[in-house]
């Protein structure tokens, strides 16, 4: 089983250790395409509320996993299984459809996992749409999960805390970037970790709600949050 761990002191989103390497070398995601023009817009209809999504094409090989795993509906049905206000929602396992009230979640796959696609332009501002993976010890290459994701919730963070990011990872912060931690917030110690592959264009005050649900232990929301439906709209 491979759930989702705690690394380092910080709330990171990645996957156990223990059949990771199985994950590694299970096949990998449909062939994509690649692309640019026009962006896809998934909606993710929450018993919350509605959350649009932008794919980014600068990253087609996680854009395009999601929007096969949309069109067979994969995600309809499927848990917000691990809430933590001021960091993260996240979903996509599988194994949460249906799942009995404390039953724990976090170790469901699709059996394939995706080649990270890091960019620098794209960060975990509040309202990225990133991919969950298995730690660094099992997974040096970064592959994102095939199916759970997060999207991000965040804080909103000083410059001193910011210069301290970039001492530690001996990267600056674009201007933008450093003025969206500081107004918008979001996660910033996780940039360069796990690939941005979106971006919330709509229901960003959805996100709050569900961060602000109350959770137990390992973080799953007491009430569940569904994702009723997820849709191409665009």
């Amino acid at each position: 089983m491979h759930n989702f761990t705690r690394v380092c002191g910080l709330s990171m989103v990645c996957f156990s250790m223990a059949t990771a390497q199985a994950q590694n070398s299970a096949s990998n995601p449909p062939a994509q395409a690649s692309g640019s023009g026009k962006s896809t817009v998934v909606e993710f209809q929450t018993d919350k509320g509605k959350i649009r999504v932008r794919l980014y094409n600068e990253t087609p090989k996680h854009r395009d996993n999601m929007v096969k795993l949309v069109k067979e509906g994969f995600y309809d049905g499927i848990l917000f299984h691990r809430v933590i206000k001021e960091f993260m929602i996240q979903g996509g396992d599988p194994q949460s459809k249906n799942a009995p009230a404390g039953q724990m979640l976090g170790s469901g796959d699709v059996g394939y996992t995706v080649p990270a696609e890091f960019n620098p332009a794209l960060f975990h501002k509040k309202g990225a749409l990133s991919a969950a993976r298995q730690g660094d010890q099992v997974n040096p290459e970064k592959r994102s999960s095939g199916c759970q994701f997060y999207l991000v919730q965040g804080r909103k963070w000083s410059d001193s805390e910011l210069n301290n990011f970039e001492a530690q990872r001996g990267a600056k912060f674009s201007p933008e970037q450093r003025e969206a931690y500081k107004t918008l917030g979001g996660t910033p110690h996780l940039d360069g970790g796990y690939t941005v592959y979106g971006e919330v264009i709509t229901g960003l005050e959805i996100i709050d709600l569900i961060a602000a649900v109350k959770t137990a232990p390992g973080d799953r929301p007491v009430e569940d949050v569904k994702i009723v439906k997820a849709v191409i709209v665009q």
